[in-house]
This record gives structure tokens, C-alpha cells and sequence, in this order.
């Protein structure tokens, strides 16, 4: 079986020619994220106390 060759090549590949601009705003809902892990906390205890008060 012959040997495998190990391919050199210059740069990182992992980005397949895509470009990412992190400065560009894309648009989209912005939310602070204390308020989305409030929202989140809110959700919970209102299940918490359904699950209480209905059972």
C-alpha cells in the first residue's frame, strides 16, 4: 500500500472564501441581555407557580 503525502498549503482553509465583516450591522431585534435572562426567570416562575396552583 503506498504512503499517504501530506499536503502543505499556505494559509487557513477553514473559512472556504467567505468573508465575515463583524462591524457590519446586519439588522435584527436587539435586546439588552439582562432583559432576555429576566424574560427568561419570568417564564419559569410563571410555570413553576401554573404547575402549583393547578395541581
Amino acid at each position: 500500500m503506498p504512503a499517504l503525502k501530506k499536503v502543505k498549503t499556505d494559509g487557513l482553509m477553514g473559512g472556504a472564501g467567505l468573508i465575515r465583516y463583524f462591524d457590519v450591522d446586519e439588522g435584527g431585534p436587539k435586546m439588552d441581555p439582562k432583559m432576555f435572562l429576566g424574560f427568561v426567570v419570568a417564564i419559569l416562575v410563571l410555570e413553576l407557580l401554573s404547575h402549583v396552583i393547578l395541581s
